[in-house]
């Protein structure tokens, strides 16, 4: 046969085989279509047969296109992928037999069909006659096809003409290998019905469910005890035992690796199981369906499904939708329980694993709780954020699905508005914490007990008045000792409403004090019966400044929570899922553990820059605000050193863990005093800026009674010019002090107009100046080192020679620039400095001229006093 003639049979049999379809479609599809069933069955059998028309019309079109193609003597095209037809043609075979009772149209075009059946089949059976007419036609035409292309392949000599043909044989055959397949499957699925019975065919029959292969014919056992029947369909896996079975959806089956069949029933099996898995999951069946594919022979084992649990434990009637590995939830996915319930997050081996988001709905309320946490094997563990229903909202660390470690609870309802930072145990308030009662105005800090305040406490008001008591079980017992607004002191028995009670101690600040037993009547007012001792007639720091919880609240117990999590963190080794757990988000590169501790304190993705921000949310909840009381100084002062101690530790721990990952040794630990001064003068410095606001406002709240008292002075010294004022205290310096200005230097009238007309102690003026405009005291100072500088080479300057400035010198010039400098919170400043400087310093130059500068802080004080005695309210020096 040649090519023409071939082309020529080839467009005979297209010609046909269109006129065949279009035949079918007139005389049953479209009628078939024309009235919509209305029972169940019925619709979703009307589904099936549209999705059928569909197919054939995409068929019918593909036939025209290629007789078209072919009337030009072109090529078949050998790129169409007809089996997609088949599989739905041939799948959707026995809905007929519904649609027989269902559609009004078939009953008009009975007649017409039986006639048009006879052309290709002598059934009687118009079901049988109708799925004869819908195969037959098509097959027919493919095997006219193989006839024709075999001829023209034996007419043909080698060359790529004869290659061409040869390979669209190869397809053809694979299609009527196709063809032939799903028949079989048709007719084996339909045997399998008909031999079960209706209480597994009502569950198990679905149209387009295929068997492809039946223990029976294949004979394999599930287990050793019983008599089981295995059906392996195209969608599910189904066991039989007895008069009950189980199904299996193919996408969540895994066949194990390891276990290698040796029989060679089980081999097979294996093999069609594991084809049969991977085909479901890929949505589409093999061409030819059990032939070779190139795609592989294995389904994957990570997976990306639906299911729904039935009696599985915790996830009882959920849907889990997301990430499947071996049967398990494993990866990203999403469970939803019909309660209203969701977790979307992570999952590890069928458990919540890494980072989730949950939402519990309340019974009680339209509302719902919403967990933001880590998730480690099924429950809640490490930092988390949960918004209650009930306008509460927890920012903490859980540990077993309770909220356990360091914590905040803060409360926005309107009836209740608080906040709790501290320690938690077991889902309740224990260990060290702080209370803000928003409604009462008041801060309690101190420890707890089962949800109550429970030991000692400390409880600042915001009207100022502070007191330290010991609760228990909520309720405050024993005596206590109470700071009042005036600076009086009181120390014994006292009601919630701060009424005394019973024996009790009043210290005033003018240093009286009432001791005695004190009575609260009803309309009497406060009474007493006691001892009043006026014989210490003067102002007492010991009372007026008394800190409280020094001993109460030893600082290395304070925020316990805070430093045992990243304890925790550090022994585990740091790994990547407790490093997420620990700070709290997902951290996208690994981090550098042996980095330098100023870029770990700095970065926010550094486990040190969480624990500083730990920090700093802990003593802002002691100490701002209302924590802001002058009697907590001390406390807070020492946590900052504290601080500052942990970090380094932890930053040691961190170096050596690095160390050691590296496969090096780590270098020799320092004793406790070594670190300690490291931590003073390398990590203080760094973390001061956090934690300087609150600080210093306890510092100027400590010492306000003192820089009122120098800013009075450094007023009543602003009213001197400034030639008048270098005589004021050449003078003050021989009265009070045996000193007079630049006692080793003879400075003419001219020289002396000269420092002032020159502006000469200007710069060094300015200088001291930027005390206040940084935090750190090593740097305050330099900047009064380089006051004191300023002042020697303004002095060298006037005289015209280098001269080192002796000290006895160096304090009326010092005061001087102190006095025009006019800084503020002086007293507060110095403190801080002498308090939070490097202890390397004492005894240096830094800590001489911290001295020299202390003894003209309080000099102008000393000044002011002797001011209001001898003047008697003027103001003129």
């Amino acid at each position: 046969m040649c090519t023409a003639e071939a082309t020529a049979s080839l467009l005979q049999a297209e010609e046909t085989f269109s006129a065949c379809l279009a035949r079918i479609d007139a005389l049953i599809l479209k009628p078939l279509l024309q009235a919509e069933p209305h029972d169940q069955k019925g619709k979703e059998n009307f589904k099936l047969l549209l999705l059928l028309n569909d197919r054939f019309q995409a068929l019918w079109n593909f036939t025209e296109e290629n007789y078209r193609m072919l009337k030009q003597k072109c090529n078949a095209s050998e790129s169409f992928c007809i089996q997609d037809f088949y599989t739905t043609q041939f799948t959707l075979g026995n809905i007929f037999l519904n649609l027989e009772s269902c559609s009004e149209a078939w009953k008009h075009h009975k007649t017409v069909l039986k006639q048009f059946f006879t052309d290709f089949t002598s059934e009687s059976s118009m079901s049988l006659a109708l799925y004869t007419v819908l195969h037959k036609p098509i097959r027919d035409h493919v095997e006219r096809h193989v006839l024709l292309l075999t001829e023209l392949n034996e007419a043909l000599k080698e060359d790529p003409e004869k290659e061409l043909v040869t390979s669209v044989i190869k397809e053809y055959v694979k299609l009527e290998s196709f063809i032939s397949q799903v028949l079989d499957e048709a007719c084996f699925t339909k045997a399998l019905w008909k031999s079960l019975g209706y209480k597994f065919t009502d569950v198990l029959c679905v149209p387009e469910r295929r068997l492809l292969e039946d223990s029976r014919n294949l004979p394999i056992s599930a287990s050793t005890n019983r008599s089981d029947r295995i059906l392996l369909f195209d969608d599910v896996l189904v066991l039989i035992q007895g008069n009950s079975f189980q199904s299996f959806d193919l996408k969540l089956v895994w066949v194990d690796k390891n276990c290698r069949e040796k029989s060679a029933p089980g081999a097979v099996w294996q093999w069609k199981l594991n084809q049969a898995i991977r085909q479901a999951l890929n949505g589409k069946r093999d061409f030819p369906l059990w032939g070779k594919t190139g795609e592989g022979t294995e389904p994957p084992s990570c997976r990306f499904f639906s299911y729904v649990f039935k009696l599985e434990g915790k996830f009882k009637s959920a849907t889990y939708e997301g990430e499947w590995h071996w049967g398990k939830p494993h990866g990203k996915g999403t469970l939803k329980w019909p309660d209203g319930r969701n977790h979307v997050g992570d999952f590890k081996e069928g458990l919540e694993h890494g980072f989730g988001i949950c939402l519990v709905p309340r019974r009680s309320e339209d509302r719902y709780d919403c967990y933001k946490c880590h998730w480690s094997q099924g429950k809640m563990r490490g930092y988390g954020i949960c918004e209650y229903g009930n306008e509460m909202v927890y920012k903490g660390y859980f540990k077993d699905d309770m909220r356990q470690g360091f914590g905040i609870l803060e409360s926005t309802a309107a009836d209740r508005p608080f906040k709790y930072t501290g320690q938690w145990e077991n889902d309740k308030k224990n260990g060290y914490g702080v209370w803000d009662d928003k409604n009462r105005g008041e801060r309690y800090i101190g420890t707890w007990q089962d949800d109550h305040k429970h030991g000692q406490g400390i409880v600042v008001t915001q009207s100022g008045v502070c007191y330290q008591r010991t609760f228990h079980a909520g309720k405050m017992v024993g005596s206590g000792i109470l700071l009042l607004e005036d600076d009086s002191v009181y120390e014994g028995n006292f009601t919630e409403d701060l009424t005394f009670v019973g024996k009790g101690k009043l210290s005033f600040a003018n240093g009286f004090i009432l001791e005695g037993t004190f009575t609260n009547k009803s309309g009497q007012g406060l009474q007493t019966q006691g001892i009043l001792n006026t014989s210490n007639e003067q102002l007492d720091d010991r009372i007026t400044k008394v800190q409280l919880g020094l001993a109460e609240f030893p600082v290395e117990k304070r925020w316990k929570g805070i430093y045992d999590q990243f304890l925790e963190f550090i022994q585990s080794g740091c790994k990547e899922e407790t490093e997420e757990s620990f700070t709290g988000f997902h951290i996208q590169t690994k981090l550098h553990f042996s980095s330098s501790v100023v870029q770990a304190l700095k970065s926010s993705l550094h486990p040190l820059g969480k624990l500083l921000k730990a920090l700093m949310i802990a003593f802002q909840a002691a100490y701002s605000g209302i924590g802001a009381n002058r009697h907590l100084l001390t406390m807070a002062q020492e946590e900052v050193k504290y601080y500052a101690k942990k970090i380094w530790e932890f930053y040691q721990g961190l170096l050596c863990l690095a160390l050691e990952q590296k496969g090096q040794l780590p270098t020799k630990c320092a004793d406790g005093e070594m670190n300690d001064q490291k931590a003073c003068s390398i990590v203080l410095p760094l973390i001061l800026p956090c934690f300087y606001p609150e600080l210093f406002m306890l510092y100027m709240l400590y010492h306000e009674r003192e820089d009122d008292l120098y800013c009075q002075g450094i007023v009543d010294l602003s009213l001197f010019p400034d030639i008048k004022l270098l005589e004021f205290l050449d003078v003050k310096a021989k009265q009070e002090m045996s000193l007079m200005v630049l006692k080793y230097v003879i400075l003419s009238p001219f020289q002396r107009r000269s420092l002032i007309k020159d502006k000469c102690f200007l710069s060094a003026t300015e200088c001291l100046q930027k005390l206040i405009t940084t935090v750190d005291p090593r740097e305050k100072l330099v900047i009064l080192q380089k006051t004191y500088e300023e002042i020697e080479s303004t002095v060298s300057r006037v005289v015209e020679k280098d001269y080192k400035l002796p000290m006895d010198d160096l304090l009326p010039l010092l005061m001087y620039v102190v006095s025009r400098a006019k800084i503020q919170h002086l007293g507060a400043e110095i403190h801080l400095i002498r308090d939070l400087m490097d202890p390397t310093n004492q005894g240096g130059l830094y800590d001489f001229l911290l001295t020299a500068l202390e003894s003209c802080y309080e000099h102008i004080q000393r000044m002011r006093l002797h001011q209001r005695e001898n003047c008697h309210g003027t103001h003129s020096p």
